[in-house]
């Protein structure tokens, strides 16, 4: 799986972070299947879109209701279920990773931090916005990786890729612009206080966006430069993500949010508390079905094709929240999402280009002279 793809894709899903090294994911070990399973790529195609948009909507349904804030409980839950599922997989011969070493628990340890940081930001922002929205935003995160790659990897990016990230930022903009207007032609206008609440709300969820999209970055870049000292596969990094993430989830749950009984059943309310509990359950296995089908969708295709198809897949993504969740379904809101798509459509096609060599355009941060601050930073990195 190619370094590119990974970066922009990593953010479309809440799990798809769990478990992504940043090489091309070796064929995992699998027990025979018949060669019509193997070699059409519309199935892992179509598995892979699946997990991304199930992953999605199973969170949201958990966190719809404003209620919810055991936020870190969910974490810790998803990380359990993902370390027995891929536990279980290796113990049936279907895929295989590294045994636990505490020398290299103690090196991938601050990796587990920033994801959690990275995960939890997520949770928030998608508590507080739209599928739709959350989706969109995130796309902002390809650009803060895109510099701290030149700035720290000396890498470059091509004149149609900046273009593409002014998409990205244009349809951040239209969405985020869609969503205030629709708060104040619904909820009373500016004099409302029931609109600005809405509006506070909105700002909250585009706050923790921003952080998000922050952490994001950070994490990626980290995890690329440990990623190459360790030589960790896809596996690997899913399962010392998890394992290492559960004490830490667990003990910010325990201390940090409220346990009490009346909080348990705000967040567990007896008509949904089976359904939450499964959803729970279930998007813990998810992030296991997306790095599957991911590294399976590049084994059978390219990774070419899996980049169109992770650009492809923002759309149906996005839909999603229109389809099962009360999205605001209005030309601007669609043409956020139109935007958005056709940024992700530029970018893929922007890196298959420069895959093939295509002329190179620095980004503009780095016309001006390096400072000497800025180099040891990026001779640190390369080190």
């Amino acid at each position: 799986m190619s370094d590119d793809k990974k970066r922009e894709d990593f953010g479309t899903e809440l799990g798809d972070r769990r478990g992504s090294g940043f090489d091309a994911p070796p064929p995992p070990k699998m027990l025979p299947q018949s060669h019509s399973t193997t070699s059409s790529p519309l199935l892992p195609i179509l598995a892979y879109c699946g997990s991304s948009i199930l992953m999605t909507v199973t969170n949201k349904y958990v966190l719809s209701g404003m209620d919810f804030n055991l936020n870190f409980f969910l974490l810790c839950v998803q990380s359990v279920v993902c370390v027995m599922a891929i536990q279980s997989c290796k113990s049936s011969g279907i895929i295989t990773y590294r045994d636990f070493n505490s020398d290299e628990a103690k090196k991938w340890f601050p990796i587990s931090l920033l994801l959690i940081g990275m995960i939890y930001t997520s949770t928030k922002a998608l508590q507080f916005l739209s599928i739709p929205v959350y989706t969109i935003f995130k796309n902002l995160t390809i650009i803060l990786i895109a510099y701290g790659e030149v700035l720290w990897f000396g890498g470059s990016v091509t004149g149609m890729a900046l273009f593409s990230f002014g998409l990205m930022v244009l349809s951040s903009v239209i969405a985020a612009w869609a969503d205030i207007q629709h708060a104040l032609q619904n909820y009373g206008g500016h004099g409302s206080s029931e609109a600005s609440d809405k509006i506070s709300t909105l700002n909250a969820g585009y706050i923790w966006m921003m952080l998000n999209c922050f952490c994001s970055a950070t994490y990626v870049l980290g995890m690329r430069k440990r990623i190459k000292l360790t030589n960790f596969k896809d596996f690997d990094t899913m399962y010392y993500n998890n394992l290492l993430s559960i004490p830490v989830l667990l003990l910010c749950s325990l201390f940090l949010e409220n346990w009490s009984s009346a909080n348990i059943a705000r967040n567990f309310p007896t008509e949904r508390r089976n359904a939450i509990i499964l959803a729970m359950v279930f998007s813990g296995l998810s992030s296991v079905f997306i790095s599957y089908t991911s590294a399976w969708c590049v084994r059978v295709t390219s990774s070419t094709t899996y980049s169109m198809v992770g650009a492809l897949n923002k759309l149906p993504i996005a839909l999603s929240g229109l389809i099962f969740f009360d999205a605001p379904v209005t030309l601007p809101s669609v043409s956020a999402i139109a935007v958005g798509f056709v940024s992700g459509i530029v970018y893929a096609l922007a890196k298959v280009r420069q895959s093939a060599g295509g002329p190179k355009t620095v980004l503009p941060t780095t016309q001006n002279p390096m400072s000497a601050s800025s180099q040891s930073m990026r001779d640190s990195f390369k080190s």
